[in-house]
């Protein structure tokens, strides 16, 4: 499914001056389906009563979900941006990590939708989300 092999040593490379580094999201794993990241809850991801912020959790799905969607693609010719991204927030975290794991639902020419799960450190489901990604020709 990817338009070249993914390295993870790269991907976390390209976070460096980005939000990425800000809350200190780092991807972990690269399966043949899926694209997974980690993410903190601490003093950078936390809202006011010390959850893990929900818009946190956005950025985490954006993340993740926008770098497979480029992956999917030739960056000489295309390249994908969001279009459309909702969350739903099922459980609070206070500590530890998150972990988001990725998947396509549709792969197009024009647009690509992703799903991105995130669970906490036992496992439990902390967020879904549905990101829409627009592909773009380069000109």
């Amino acid at each position: 499914m990817w338009h070249t092999t993914p390295n993870l040593e790269q991907l976390n490379a390209q976070a460096k001056g980005t939000i990425l580094e800000v809350v200190d999201i780092r991807f972990t794993e690269i399966g043949d389906d899926y694209l997974r990241a980690t993410m903190p809850v601490d003093e950078r991801t936390f809202q006011p009563f010390r959850l893990l912020h929900g818009g946190a959790s956005v950025v985490l799905a954006e993340s993740i979900g926008s770098t497979a969607a480029n992956l999917c693609l030739n960056p000489a010719t295309h390249y994908a941006v969001g279009l459309d991204i909702n969350a739903n927030h099922v459980r609070g975290a206070t500590g530890g990590h998150v972990t988001a794991t990725t998947r396509a639902v549709h792969v197009g020419r024009s647009t690509q939708v992703w799903a991105i799960d995130i669970v906490d450190d036992q496992g439990r489901t902390v967020c879904v989300s549905r990101l829409t990604m627009a592909v773009v020709e380069r000109r």
